[in-house]
């Protein structure tokens, strides 16, 4: 599940990704985290080799590095749009309507769609097939963006039209996201490179995207103006279904619809249908206690990280005459050291013990940005805060990836991935909103006094609960007891499986 939404926070945090596009945003953990499947780190006693595919489709005897590249370099584009639009939206609307308040509900009016519309996606995606649904979403989510800037010149952009267009845009974007994270294990066998390879570098091309995003974002907006950034973001979009289109083969990420270990057990093989497929990612889910306690604090965790990055931070830069320079500064800022913290995770996270290393990453990243904005505190001081926080927000994915991925099967990791992520975004439409309520009845520094010390005691509360024991238990494993499908018996026996590598 990865971690955020527009703002990306948008950058919320998602028990299953990732950081959202959940995407990230300025002064928000890079992926809203979630327990996406990118950045996962080598689990100890696991192969280098990739493992044999479990999809229906076919696997090239010879690799080919070109579906990995094509998916790495559609999430570059795309995500790197959307973060230079977590800086040009917030503050088309800010200097428009001078509403904290409607900036506010732009946000919520992205995010609730993008929520919405990904929870009940993952059995289409694991039907249809990935590539079908990013190429096409992705295609959506450009005319939408397009539409702002071209109905604005022509006189015609009310609030209500765009609040219409943002909701296209984030029901649109939800799919998109989740369909390129679920073709990058498919995409790393048939590079025959090592799924920890692979989803590495997805983690660094996220945390890349949230430092070159806002930073280019803040420059555009700047001497372009806001509109000029929402019109890059569509073609970004545009760029990112072209590749999808060009690169990777027809049919890939398609897999098997019944566990291949229960057919061969004589059990029928029919293909489950749509909510038959959606009940085995919830029963799934409704399972697993350590995957829940995540999802659940998360949720929380992103709530707080859309309300910085959608409303604070840009309230912030505007109540001290920094401006959207100052935006892009430390959504960037933060995104560098993000990527450093990724890249040693990716290299050393094996050697860590998870509990430790997700609370800690919860500590920097959390409630030290809330209250270094609340202090007004010199623009160098605020850099500095949030380049520490960047590099505690580098090691969370990473470990909530490698728990994804080591406890859910193959065939059902876009329904898994897709309810994970929506629930742990769950928070993200309405931190904007209620940030933005807030700031106006309060104003700004007693919001993000209150923001920090929730975050603070949410992360610590839920790191003393029993069930996070199991993080550094059988690492390399399948859960001893994955959830039954709910239309067969309730409680049939398995194994462990070995993680696939």
């Amino acid at each position: 599940m990865r971690g955020r939404g527009r703002g990306e926070a948008r950058d919320g945090t998602r028990p299953g990704t990732v950081t959202p596009d959940a995407p990230s945003a300025p002064g928000a953990p890079e992926t809203p985290d979630t327990l996406g499947a990118s950045d996962t780190p080598d689990t100890p006693g696991a192969s280098n080799t990739p493992a044999a595919p479990d999809t229906d489709g076919d696997i090239p005897a010879r690799p080919s590095v070109r579906p990995l590249a094509g998916v790495l370099a559609a999430m570059a584009v795309s995500l790197t749009g959307t973060r230079i639009s977590v800086v040009a939206l917030p503050w088309f609307v800010l200097v428009t309507t001078g509403s904290a308040t409607r900036t506010g509900l732009v946000a919520f009016c992205e995010m609730l769609p993008y929520v919405l519309v990904k929870a009940f996606t993952g059995p289409l995606v694991d039907r249809i097939g990935p590539r079908a649904v990013s190429w096409t979403t992705d295609l959506a989510s450009a005319a939408a963006a397009a539409l702002v800037p071209l109905l604005h010149a022509l006189g015609l952009l009310s609030f209500p039209v765009l609040l219409a267009l943002v909701a296209l845009i984030g029901a649109a974007r939800g799919p998109g996201d989740l369909a390129k994270e679920v073709m990058v294990p498919e995409a790393a066998e048939r590079a025959a490179v090592p799924m920890e390879r692979a989803t590495g570098l997805s983690g660094v091309i996220e945390r890349l995207a949230s430092t070159i995003g806002p930073a280019a974002g803040g420059a555009v907006v700047a001497l372009l103006g806001p509109l000029t950034g929402l019109a890059v973001n569509a073609v970004c979009f545009a760029l990112g279904s072209v590749i999808i289109g060009l690169a990777l083969p027809r049919g890939m990420g398609r897999a098997p619809a019944v566990d291949p270990a229960r057919a061969g057990e004589g059990q029928a093989a029919a293909e489950p249908g749509y909510w038959g497929r959606f009940g085995e990612g919830l029963a799934f889910l409704r399972g697993d206690r350590l995957m829940l306690s995540l999802i659940v604090m998360v949720s929380i965790t992103n709530l707080f990280d859309a309300a910085i990055s959608t409303v604070l931070i840009p309230v912030w830069a505007e109540e001290s005459g920094r401006g959207p320079t100052a935006i892009g500064l430390v959504g960037s800022v933060m995104g560098a050291t993000a990527v450093a913290g990724s890249l040693i995770a990716a290299m050393a996270a094996h050697r860590l013990r998870r509990r430790v290393t997700i609370v800690v990453g919860f500590l920097l990243v959390g409630a030290p940005r809330f209250l270094i904005l609340a202090f007004d505190a010199p623009l160098g001081a605020v850099l500095a805060v949030f380049a520490i926080s960047g590099f505690g927000a580098g090691f969370i994915n990473p470990v909530l990836g490698a728990l994804l991925i080591e406890r859910v099967p193959r065939r059902m990791l876009g329904r898994v991935n897709a309810l994970g992520d929506s629930l742990a975004w769950a928070g993200i439409p309405l931190g904007g909103l209620l940030a933005g309520a807030a700031v106006g009845a309060t104003g700004l520094a007693p919001v993000l006094i209150v923001c920090g010390a929730a975050y603070f005691l949410t992360t610590n509360l839920a790191g003393l609960r029993p069930e996070w024991r199991e993080m550094d238990r059988g690492r390399g494993t399948k859960p001893r007891h994955p959830a039954p499908h709910p239309a067969r018996d309730p409680a049939p026996e398995s194994t462990p499986q070995p993680e696939r590598t």
